[in-house]
């Protein structure tokens, strides 16, 4: 299949928010490759004396209208043949360090523990892309494991602009950890096209995210998208090489982690035949409800379940 490459630019980058109505900056047939670049850091997020930050960054920083969201998203994507009621099926090929620095931040009023933490922090840390560790200003070389916080498909037009900082059901700002290279997301189609973004950079992130942000970064990533119009579904799902995984957001977590251990019966049913009540035995005894992130309104739960039990 043709290989395509999308650079970050003014002309490609959508800055802190997601909307249907955003023209494709490229086209592709269902199945294409195309690599990806992104940029991490609004410019109060930059090293001080610039050490490292891309030309094209600062481009886009002074050219680009920013939204309501701290997150670059390039894109959107639109793959021929994609028509709402379907599912896109990205297969993550590879996901690249981009920049020798990364960042964190606490924010007042934000986190898990804002009470505890009512300071603002900003920490800049290098990153050895050759080693895959960040050096902590602590002396902790940190190793990494890069995965994109921020992507899917452009949301149900009639939401308008949405930000960037809420996951729902088109994707958007997932932050799970476990998405990295060699995992496969399927989202449900909104909009003609789907209209793929993917940003929010994230070198390593612990379950939960707690403080407010993972060790942010710029990723280049590698995505084979493909129309699955045998497929429908409501909510964004994953495969690892080891695990099927489910999803669910919402400001309780206790919803989030009903809707997840929902889809996770639901979709074995689907692939065996097992009844719901087996399944909701099966995954009581094997499955793994996670905590995606704590910090983002609407909070995540993910449930992992080993693909050997259903072999």
């Amino acid at each position: 299949m043709p290989d395509h490459y999308l650079e970050a630019s003014p002309r490609t980058v959508h800055w802190g928010y997601w909307d249907a109505n955003l023209a494709p900056v490229l086209e592709i047939e269902s199945g294409d490759i195309v690599t990806v670049e992104t940029i991490s850091g609004e410019p109060e997020d930059l090293p001080p004396d610039g050490a490292g930050v891309s030309a094209a960054q600062l481009a886009i920083h002074a050219q680009c209208q920013r939204g309501s969201g701290p997150h670059f998203l390039t894109g959107p994507i639109s793959v021929h043949g994609a028509e709402p009621g379907q599912a896109l099926e990205v297969d993550i090929l590879d996901v690249a360090l981009a920049d020798d620095w990364g960042w964190n931040l606490i924010e007042p009023l934000l986190g898990t523990l804002p009470q505890d933490f009512p300071e603002r922090r900003r920490m800049i840390f290098p990153i050895d892309r050759k080693r895959r560790l960040a050096r902590l200003p602590w002396g902790l070389d940190l190793p990494l494991n890069p995965f994109f916080g921020n992507f899917g498909v452009a949301p149900p037009a009639n939401y308008g602009r949405i930000t960037s900082i809420i996951p729902r059901e088109h994707g958007g700002n997932i932050d799970n950890k476990e998405l990295v290279a060699g995992t496969k997301v399927w989202f449900p189609i909104w909009n003609k096209g789907a209209l793929f973004s993917a940003g929010d950079g994230h070198a390593v992130q612990g379950d939960g995210e707690v403080c407010l942000t993972a060790a942010e970064t710029g990723l280049t990533g590698r995505f084979r998208l493909t129309v699955r119009d045998d497929l429908s579904i409501d909510f964004p799902r994953a495969e690892t090489p080891t695990h099927y995984i489910s999803m669910g957001m919402d400001e309780d977590l206790d919803d989030a982690a009903r809707q997840a251990l929902r889809r996770m019966i639901g979709w074995i049913t689907e692939m065996t035949p097992l009844s719901r009540q087996d399944a909701y035995t099966l995954c009581s005894l094997a499955a793994d409800l996670r905590v995606t992130q704590m910090v983002d309104v609407n909070k995540g739960v993910h449930c992992m379940l080993p693909k050997a039990l259903l072999a």
